[in-house]
């Protein structure tokens, strides 16, 4: 889980992380290499893949991930993205990648009341990396990845903004 606050808007922050092709989340989030939607079900269900570089000096290979991504906006202004693993036959296992599992997960970008200009931005990540990576691995790889999401996609509004 992480929460952080990030000084623009909900929506200037939904624009950076907001699940979509060509989105800008590629450009700032180390941790996502690509983003593909596989299938458009309805306006705001999709399947969608998402490749990572290798990480951690090299020890993680890349990866690829298989979602059903719902996105939301609410009354109050708060925007969600929400992702589960699903298996899809448009997307089988690819050769240079090892597939890695998201169990249910999701961003939430949350207005602040008073404060236009602020974001809350709360996550979930429930992810199984596959492969053979020893536990220690894993849990030494997450803190850091949590912090750097919160840290990047900070720099990445900042610049919207310059």
């Amino acid at each position: 889980r992480g929460d952080g606050f990030v000084p623009p808007s909900p929506a200037d922050v939904w624009e950076h992380i907001k699940p979509v092709a060509g989105g800008l989340r590629i450009e700032w989030d180390e941790n996502v290499k690509d983003f593909e939607v596989m299938e458009v079900i309805t306006e705001n269900i999709s399947v969608c893949r998402t490749t990572t570089p290798s990480a951690f000096r090299k020890i993680i290979s890349p990866r690829e991930f298989v979602d059903v991504v719902v996105t939301k906006q609410y009354e109050d202004g708060t925007m969600l993205s929400a992702a589960s693993h699903v298996e899809h036959a448009l997307c089988p296992p690819q050769a240079n990648f090892v597939r890695g599992l998201n169990y249910p997960c999701g961003s939430f970008c949350i207005p602040i009341p008073g404060e236009s200009n602020k974001t809350q931005v709360l996550t979930f990540f429930q992810t199984d990396l596959g492969g053979y990576l020893p536990q220690t691995v894993v849990e030494s790889f997450f803190p850091a990845t949590i912090a750097g999401f919160y840290s990047n996609l900070k720099k990445a509004v900042k610049t919207l903004k310059s």
